[in-house]
């Protein structure tokens, strides 16, 4: 009889076991239709515990997404539904309709998403429609990670993000089991004050947040100190990057004091947030005494004069655990900088200096005037929150979206849409028409034999060619050539749209 190995038996039933899955990472498919979707559909059908599907690096039409939500209905063990980049080329009319679509497959499902990754799709608050009724339902009640990284929600999009989250974290809290989120990234989003401002009453009800990474969201003070007061109720906080926002000296002041309530800080990431020496100071102080844990500072690029920067060195002599210190492009000049980098080697630290060399001395000033010029502009954020929201959510979208030219007319989607866009969330159609004008399919990058075959007209050919005529001098060779080819993916299914084809070529 073989020996009993408890410490074998205790290690085997540790392990966890290998996630399975289907994924189709950076295929460059282009999903239209059901059965053009029909390997990814089959795939997800076959697969007997799909606890993951990830997307990324495709692009999906509204007839395909409908297929896949189906395939999902019959997956309640789905835990990480992984679509980054999955809408390129795509109308901004579409993404909510697909995403709605795959929502309610797993919501009718039962699914307990513990991972959704939306990011790198050019959602704004049109595609924002399309998680709203995902995000407050059962299937996230469970969700640890949200990443909608780069999505162009805006300040309105990131308020319906807001509303939908505290809705979810509201009910699944009456069930005993509170929305357990830890990590939530968000860069790049257009958020400004109001959108965070927003999402801090999300972090001060969750209390779970162990990481937050918002940069590049045009946050002044008052949305950070917003922040601030909700990052104190998460104690268990450990990587922070709020980069490339103005935090300001009052942000930091904000952010300093929340500090000391985050003892397992690890990583702090406040790059180009023009601190300036007074917010370097308030920081310094912050970190001094404790957080021996701490592995990564950036305070690059931040206006910092030599009193801020040796406050921030001053406060590593504990930080055994230091890996990396971004200092560089701040006012120290060479002096101070030789004087850091002493510091830094009494205290066994010069490793973990990234480098000191660049220098922004030259551009320094007196810390009042720079308070002033900032406090100046800062009012001027706070005023124009309100007014500017909509215009540069629009920006933003229009920025990331990789849509055709021209004015594309679907009264019933933009009529939901251009509406309260929380309150109409939930009332997008799966089953509406798609666009039914021979305009709309010569505008849309990829168009659906669906779409070919809703088109109003009798005579088909006829139809295009008023059409691509109306239009003078070298639109018309572009718009034909372009059609032509659009035609031609569906001739070889769809005999008339060759005949169609065919016709214009001949023209």
């Amino acid at each position: 009889m073989s020996n009993f190995d408890l410490n074998t038996l205790t290690s085997a039933l540790g392990e966890s076991p290998a996630k399975t899955g289907v994924t189709f990472l950076g295929k460059a498919l282009k999903w239209e239709t059901e059965a053009g979707a029909k390997e990814l559909i089959d795939a997800i059908d076959a697969c007997s515990s799909l606890r993951f599907l990830n997307l990324e690096g495709n692009t999906l039409g509204v007839e395909a997404a409908q297929g896949i939500a189906k395939a999902l209905e019959k997956h309640p063990e789905l835990k990480e539904a992984l679509w980054k980049d999955l809408f390129t080329g795509r109308m901004k009319t579409e993404i909510p309709i697909a995403l709605k679509a795959m929502g309610q497959g797993m919501i009718t499902a039962g699914a307990q998403l513990t991972v959704l990754d939306c990011s790198d799709n050019a959602l704004g608050p049109n595609g924002m429609t399309g998680l709203v009724d995902l995000l407050q339902s059962t299937a996230c009640y469970t969700l640890q990670q949200l990443m909608l990284n780069n999505c162009g929600l805006g300040i309105t999009g990131g308020k319906m993000l807001s509303k939908a989250l505290l809705a979810c974290h509201a009910a699944s809290s009456k069930t005993g089991k509170p929305l357990p989120l830890k990590v939530f990234i968000a860069g790049r989003n257009r958020l400004e004050n109001d959108g965070a401002k927003a999402l801090a009453e999300v972090f001060a009800a969750v209390k779970t947040l162990e990481q937050v990474e918002m940069p590049q969201n045009g946050i002044y003070h008052p949305g950070i100190t917003a922040l601030s007061e909700a990052f104190k109720v998460n104690a268990n906080l450990r990587i922070l990057n709020l980069n490339d926002n103005t935090i300001g000296p009052k942000g930091a002041e904000a952010i300093a004091e929340a500090i000391y309530d985050l003892a397992f800080l690890k990583e702090i990431n406040f790059g180009d947030c023009l601190l300036k020496t007074k917010g370097a100071i308030f920081l310094g102080e912050a970190l001094q005494d404790a957080h021996t844990g701490i592995e990564v500072l950036n305070f690059g690029y931040n206006e910092i004069g030599p009193e801020g920067g040796h406050a921030i060195v001053n406060a590593t002599f504990n930080k055994e655990n230091l890996s990396s210190l971004v200092l560089d492009g701040n006012q120290f000049g060479h002096d101070c900088r030789e004087q850091l980098k002493e510091s830094l080697s009494e205290f066994g630290r010069l490793n973990a200096l990234d480098t000191l060399d660049a220098d922004d001395s030259e551009g320094e000033e007196e810390e009042d005037d720079e308070d002033d010029e900032e406090n100046g502009e800062e009012e001027e954020e706070e005023e124009s929150d309100g007014s500017e929201g909509d215009e540069t959510e629009e920006g933003a979208e229009s920025e990331q979206a990789d849509e055709s030219t021209g004015s594309v007319y679907q009264p019933e989607i933009r009529n939901i849409l251009a509406g309260d866009q929380s309150a109409n969330a939930s009332v997008i159609d799966l089953d509406q028409s798609l666009p039914n004008t021979v305009e709309t399919y010569c505008q849309t990058n990829y168009p659906s034999e669906t779409m070919f075959h809703a088109l109003e007209e009798s005579d088909k050919t006829e139809a295009f060619r008023e059409y691509l005529r109306a239009l003078s001098g070298e639109d018309y060779f572009v718009y034909l050539a372009f059609t032509i080819l659009k035609l031609s993916e569906i001739s070889e299914k769809n005999s008339e749209a060759l005949r169609v084809t065919e016709a214009l070529f001949s023209d």
